[in-house]
């Protein structure tokens, strides 16, 4: 095993050293689990780094030098080992994408902690409010994809899994004495199937900041260019907003330059960008302006409920009744139950605690604790 050393925990970067370690720490009945990608520098997002803690022993795993760890994933797999995260959404996207892994017996201690009514839920905040430990943000945007790796990236690094444990002590505790630790491991089953819907995501140019403002024809050329960016970034590997911000692909967009001079005229267009790829940028402007009339994109109309007139007053009162609960439990209210799902309880405008739990948008602890409030306030006559 090699004889780096980071912060306590070991450098791992060939397949017979991990190995081992995962040898060492089994059996075991816990693990602290981080990665880091690099979507702020990479268009193709993956882990660059593996973080891992048990008790007595952590690691770092450099996954572009040591295959597919399969062991790690039948380890990750196994219900009789709890797997803790600090925010786990973005983990289990990448380690179900890169190696295939549906990761069981989660604690997030990120969810716990907002369960809690913590409102300084981020990892750093936590860390010193618990342990008095002060984390350096200097590379929570760094590039991952980088090697070799310096020192200070990787001491970085380990801390995100070094009091992870410890931390869950803490928060499963207080879970616990305050009764809401079926709240947490509801919340925790649902992370299980946490992955990246399949598919082309081909209205992902929609979502571009200012594309509102767009008419239909505009839209249609932000269209072509979103296409042609996104092809520029594969080839490069480089996140988007490095090949060409969103304000200079939304003002060509508005322009629709028919000549070089007049695309480079455009302010943040990069010129070497430009000298580069300037056809490709005129040949999708000249393509979103061919689009036929009856086939240019527009937005599609928000869903329209059929509400009937005591619609947004049932919201008033469900919302009334929500706030209340969540002063009483020291909540936020957004935590304890979103407008959304304030919305799909007036729609169905329940009379008993059982039609509450029918709407499939709630989670039974949400029931248990405001079931009954719902059903009061929504019998109260305006």
């Amino acid at each position: 095993m090699t004889s780096r050393v980071i912060q306590g925990a070991v450098y791992l970067d060939d397949p017979s050293s991990v190995e081992r370690f995962l040898s060492e720490i089994g059996p075991c009945t816990e693990i602290a689990l981080d990665t880091e990608g690099a979507s702020f520098h990479r268009f193709h997002d993956r882990i660059y780094l593996l973080q891992l803690s048990t008790r007595e022993k952590s690691a770092i795993i450099d996954p572009l030098a040591t295959a597919s760890l399969p062991n790690l994933g039948n380890l990750l797999e196994d219900r009789s080992i709890q797997v803790v995260f600090h925010d786990a959404d973005y983990d289990l996207r990448l380690l179900r994408q890169d190696y295939g892994w549906s990761v069981a017996n989660i604690f997030d201690t990120r969810v716990a902690a907002q369960l809690l009514g913590i409102k300084s839920f981020g990892l750093a905040a936590l860390l010193e409010q618990y342990f008095d430990v002060k984390l350096d943000k200097k590379h929570q945007r760094a590039d991952w994809s980088m090697r070799p790796l310096p020192d200070d990236m990787l001491e970085y690094a380990a801390q995100d899994t070094r009091f992870l444990l410890q931390l869950r002590d803490h928060l499963e505790g207080e879970l616990k004495a305050r009764a809401r630790l079926h709240w947490a491991k509801e919340e925790f089953s649902l992370l299980e199937e946490t992955k990246w819907a399949e598919g082309a995501d081909d209205d992902a140019f929609m979502r571009i900041k200012g594309a509102r403002d767009l008419n239909q024809r505009e839209l249609a050329v932000l269209r072509e260019l979103a296409a042609w960016r996104d092809d520029a970034a594969r080839d490069l590997d480089r996140a988007t907003f490095r090949v060409i911000g969103n304000e200079a692909l939304l003002e060509i967009a508005r322009r629709a330059p028919k000549t070089m001079q007049d695309l480079t005229a455009v302010k943040g267009t990069p010129r070497a960008l430009m000298e580069r790829a300037g056809t490709q940028v005129l040949g999708a402007v000249r393509r979103g302006m061919e689009v036929p009339e009856a086939e240019l994109p527009r937005f599609p109309k928000p869903l329209r409920w059929n509400k009937d007139a005591d619609f947004d007053n049932r919201v008033v009162k469900l919302k009334a009744a929500r706030d209340e609960a969540a002063t009483r439990l020291n909540l936020d209210p957004g935590i304890l139950c979103p407008r959304e799902k304030l919305e799909a309880v007036a729609r169905k405008n329940p009379r008993t605690i059982e039609e509450v739990a029918s709407i499939d948008v709630l989670r039974r602890w949400q029931v248990e604790e405001l079931g009954a409030a719902f059903v009061r306030a929504l019998a109260l006559r305006s």
